[in-house]
């Protein structure tokens, strides 16, 4: 009787092994599976998963997952080349439109010296404004579609952003002039060095200054830290935080600017998104603040 009762335990004991080694390997398995598709994801590869286990079950769900990554990959080339081809469409009517827009500007200079009369005077304001806001949109429709290509983004060379920044400021003299806006710089003595494309940097400050001078109630404060981190702010009261959270989004613009494209903070932001930096913005008591971070790839000198 305790012969076969031993037995009867060593059997038992044997299947709970099994038992337990069949659970690791599953465990396993699904470690792997889950793992690679995580790596999957992220890097654009053709390798797909494969699996230690020979378990039908977990085999049978690497094939599943393979395939919807073949799927996955196919749909994410589609999007991709459809996105360059539709950059690179909007760069190319962009582009053309410039010669016929020159042109039309040109005559309407011509136009203006000849006699005519204050009816026709007005006429011909109109056309020059609508002419001239078209060949904004046009010209930033150019700019980002070759700036979201990855196209024209020279490399990163040493920058004070300081210099940069009073440059920028002061290229804006005669438009914070007329609207009476007299601009609070504040900047630290020592010079903030950082890795960037000058020009971009250069853009982003031009964009973010024109934005103050389209929102600002007669005020603009500008702060540089020793960090990176610049500031501007001034008080806007007729936004609001739905409008601040979308003030970067493409083509958005309030009614207090309906004349923008809506693109040049847009422009901003994937300018600063491509130098590793970023962009963003708060509204908190009637003030707006968009804050540029810059990477910190130099230290301040």
């Amino acid at each position: 009787m305790e012969t076969w009762l031993w037995a009867a335990i060593g059997m038992m004991a044997v299947c709970v092994a099994a038992l337990l080694v069949k659970i690791y390997l599953l465990q396993k398995a699904a470690r792997e599976i889950a793992d690679g598709f995580a790596r999957r994801l992220i890097t654009d590869t053709n390798t797909l998963i494969d699996i230690s286990s020979r378990d039908r079950h977990m085999r049978r769900l690497a094939n599943e997952i393979n395939r919807q990554l073949r799927k996955l990959r196919a749909q994410r080339h589609r999007y991709t080349q459809g996105d360059l081809e539709l950059k690179q469409a909007v760069a190319n009517i962009s582009h053309d439109l410039r010669t016929p827009l020159t042109a039309i500007c040109g005559y309407l200079d011509l136009l203006e010296q000849e006699e005519h009369s204050v009816s026709s005077s007005r006429y011909i304001g109109i056309i020059r404004n609508r002419a001239e806001m078209l060949s904004e949109l046009t010209e930033e429709l150019f700019r980002y579609s070759v700036i979201t290509s990855g196209e024209g983004h020279a490399g990163g060379e040493p920058v004070i952003v300081n210099r940069v920044l009073e440059e920028s400021v002061a290229s804006f003299y005669s438009a914070f002039k007329a609207r009476g806006i007299v601009p609070q710089v504040c900047m630290p003595q020592e010079k903030v060095v950082r890795t960037l494309d000058k020009s971009a940097l250069a853009r982003v400050f031009s964009n973010l200054l024109n934005n103050a001078a389209k929102y600002s109630e007669g005020d603009l404060d500008i702060t540089l830290s020793a960090n990176g981190d610049i500031i501007f702010a001034n008080t806007a009261r007729g936004l609001n935080e739905v409008q601040v959270g979308r003030l970067f989004d493409r083509f958005y613009t309030v009614e207090a600017a309906s004349s923008s494209t809506g693109l040049g903070l847009a422009i901003a932001r994937t300018l600063a998104e491509k130098m590793g930096g970023k962009v963003s913005a708060e509204y908190e008591g009637g003030r707006l603040r968009v804050c540029v971070h810059l990477p910190q790839n130099n230290k301040v000198e």
